[in-house]
């Protein structure tokens, strides 16, 4: 047999595929969604996926003392392959040697030094190393590394009656919505920065109102809503602390237009979309860092804000569709499965 005759092969039947994962939605949260959501992708694609959840609601030795079980399971699963989701999670997949793995590295798993090392320690025996951005793949250096990022589900994320989304949360017809993209309790996203921007923006004489994407036991469905009533969102996360941030693409698709900081894959992201912006961090030389990048940001935004309308990222980034990303990666799985000549 061919490698392309066992390739096709391959894709036509369904896989056994163990997800190994320190990240995955739980109570209604919303940490590890992208994984979930890719997860779901891959079994419509009718391949068969279980879940391995390590370390989340227990202490980080669980990295190491799950190590035994996981070996244990995939020698009696008979799995395809072994998929782990976030660089540090596979310590926990370092003694399965019977399957090959495919590890996806998202972020602070590369940025952060320290868990940069930890991945590293882990990551020995992989058949295919997957990154969210080639920024990220540069930064550790990894020549061999896959640049695949996260899908969004165009299905979902389809841009609706405008209107009555800011009716129905509350919004005045002529004020202007900026959406902080996440949490504001988490610190990398940089809500003081975005706070900052406001004001600026406030000052301009234009009526500006903050709206906040998470929320606590939101569905997935109602985060659509709030794409189809902001005006912008504001993307503030401080600089090396992202991957490939979901909440961006998600925007691009809604034709919710964009101003961000340069981070992770964004500037690729956003390349051609209109209106959008990307801010560059300003250097060390250029004196108060933070008050400059407060006034870039808060200039790229008025300047989207007075051109009032939608994007045209929809129509650019189609490929972002997760049910490709979901195939992209299981080419991933057939490329990496060995196969009798």
């Amino acid at each position: 047999m061919t490698a392309s005759d066992f390739a096709r092969q391959t894709a036509e039947r369904p896989l056994r595929i163990l997800a190994v994962t320190n990240q995955y939605p739980e109570d209604g949260g919303w940490r590890g969604i992208n994984v979930k959501e890719h997860i779901d992708d891959l079994r419509a694609l009718g391949h068969h996926v279980d879940i391995e959840l390590v370390v989340q609601g227990r202490s980080r030795v669980d990295y190491l003392l799950r190590s035994r079980h996981v070996a244990r399971r995939v020698g009696a699963g008979d799995y395809d392959v072994v998929h782990t989701h976030f660089g540090m999670t596979a310590m926990t997949t370092r003694l399965v040697r019977t399957v090959p793995k495919v590890l996806t590295l998202y972020g602070s798993d590369i940025n952060e030094t320290w868990k940069r090392w930890i991945t590293r320690l882990g990551w020995g025996g992989t058949a295919a190393r997957i990154y969210v951005s080639d920024r990220l793949r540069r930064k550790a250096g990894d020549e061999n590394g896959i640049v695949i990022p996260n899908g969004v589900n165009l299905e979902l994320f389809r841009p609706g009656d405008r209107e009555a989304a800011r009716r129905r949360l509350g919004f005045r017809p002529n004020e202007k919505v900026v959406m902080f993209g996440s949490d504001p309790t988490i610190g990398v996203k940089d809500h003081d920065v975005f706070s900052q921007v406001m004001g600026e923006l406030e000052r301009t004489g234009v009526p500006i109102t903050e709206m906040v994407l998470a929320a606590p036991g939101q569905a997935r469905a109602d985060i659509v809503a709030k794409f189809d009533a902001a005006d912008l969102l504001l993307f503030t996360s401080r600089q090396g602390s992202e991957g490939s941030p979901t909440v961006v693409k998600e925007a691009v698709v809604m034709g919710l237009p964009v101003v961000s900081v340069d981070v992770g894959d964004v500037a690729e992201m956003l390349a051609d979309v209109s209106p959008s912006s990307v801010v560059a961090f300003p250097t060390e030389k250029s004196g108060d860092r933070r008050v400059e990048l407060v006034k870039r940001l808060a200039t790229a935004a008025e300047a989207v804000l007075a051109e009032g309308r939608r994007s045209n990222g929809r129509e650019s980034r189609q490929w972002l569709d997760s049910a490709r990303i979901a195939q992209r990666v299981v080419d991933v799985y057939t490329a990496v499965i060995p196969h009798t000549p």
